[in-house]
């Protein structure tokens, strides 16, 4: 059965190790190779994290008095029963980032010699401690819980929501006519891979894109280590103290994936490739079909990802999105970000000539557990638009025309 393949582009993304073959400084091998490093210790200090949560929140119980402690009997319960779910969700954590080093088919050079077996080396390199750290835990938790809403029958509502009116736009504006027909579609910020696994299962030839190492080693492992339907078990909620109904939800497992990835058709083109958008794709008038997902507020400057989208695809091609304007940066210092409202945004759209061909508000979920007491949901920005057919401008004259307006 065809296999997707984590590949890397050769241009100059933010590559996971040092790569010989690009035109790349010594110093930034080092830096992209710490980060490398960062992100594993990350995912392998999980347990130490978790254990010292529990342990507070027990050295809390323990310090109330007695007549209180007596109508909590199974709180100390409750806490080894998370213990076990962490325990257990580490077993998985290492099965993620064994052999991570060789995930790259252009990486298979390099040699990783840390224990996954040792947390020592990880804990005098990572200090809980650090806002950056403690920022660095919740990306490892949010993975975990990325699972769900990619692939797990917990996860059918997101992803119907989300990914549905996607790919029924794809099915509809680029419908296939024939078995060997190449349509290409890509997914930037493309997560665990499942939107852009479901577009390559119809037969388009579609790739997705992902900047993050913490998504790429999860969709690395799913994608081509899981060894059977509902062969995983995890439990994603067990890092979860607020708003719970019952102790059972806290601890109720998940299993993944849903479906086999090794289910596409024999010659599916389906890949998965590392690196941040901007740099990654520049080839211009190379995709029929952009379609993104909860990604364009990721951007430092969304204007930047409108005139890349733009330039990449073909004339006639149509860029799909849905999601909301959750800007990333806002708040991040010592990071630039420019926000702007939708309508504003819209008006850039249009300013680049793109057609607006559908336009409509969609509520969706992200990463919800559905047992919560608290419940999140985004009014969705959902567009459909298309680049003209005869035009030869390219965005820089555009934009140029843009200003002069």
């Amino acid at each position: 059965m065809a296999q997707p393949m984590m590949t890397e582009s050769s241009k100059r993304a933010p590559r996971i190790l040092p790569d010989t073959q690009s035109d790349v400084s010594a110093d930034d091998e080092e830096l992209e190779k710490r980060h490398y490093e960062e992100v594993v210790a990350a995912f392998r200090h999980y347990r130490a994290f978790m254990h010292m949560r529990l342990n507070h929140k027990l050295k809390d119980f323990d310090d109330l008095p007695g007549h209180h402690q007596a109508l909590l009997q199974g709180f100390r319960d409750h806490l080894g029963d998370v213990r076990h779910c962490v325990d257990h969700n580490y077993e998985i954590i290492k099965l993620i980032i064994e052999n991570t080093d060789c995930m790259f088919v252009n990486r298979d050079d390099y040699s990783d010699d840390t224990d996954t077996k040792d947390d020592t080396k990880d804990k005098r390199r990572l200090k809980v401690n650090n806002g950056v750290a403690k920022l660095d835990m919740e990306k490892v938790l949010t993975t975990i819980k990325q699972f769900v809403r990619d692939w797990s029958k917990d996860g059918i509502s997101e992803r119907q929501a989300c990914y549905g009116p996607i790919i029924e736009e794809i099915q509809t504006r680029l419908p296939l006519k024939d078995s060997k027909e190449s349509i290409t579609v890509l997914v930037p910020g493309a997560g665990l891979g499942r939107l852009a696994f479901e577009v390559a299962k119809l037969g388009y030839s579609c790739q997705g894109n992902e900047f993050s190492l913490y998504m790429l080693f999860a969709s690395h492992f799913i994608l081509n280590r899981s060894p059977k339907v509902e062969g995983i078990t995890i439990y994603p909620w067990a890092h979860q103290f607020s708003n719970i109904k019952s102790n059972a939800n806290q601890t109720r497992q998940v299993t993944i994936p849903d479906i086999s990835p090794s289910s596409l058709q024999e010659g599916a083109d389906f890949s998965m490739v590392a690196g941040d958008f901007l740099e990654v794709y520049d080839t211009p008038a190379q995709w029929d079909c952009v379609a993104t997902c909860f990604f364009i507020d990721t951007a430092h400057n969304i204007l930047d990802y409108i005139e890349k989208i733009y330039k990449i695809l073909k004339p006639g091609g149509i860029w799909i999105n849905l999601g909301p304007l959750l800007y990333h940066f806002e708040n991040t210092p010592k990071e630039s970000s420019i926000e702007i409202a939708y309508d504003v945004l819209r008006q850039v759209i249009l300013d680049f000539s793109f057609v607006i061909l559908r336009e409509e508000s969609i509520h969706a979920s992200y990463l919800q557990d559905h047992e919560s007491m608290l419940k999140y949901e985004y009014d969705c920005i959902f567009f459909v638009c298309q680049k003209p057919l005869h035009s030869s401008e390219t965005t820089q004259e555009i934009a140029k025309v843009s200003e002069k307006q």
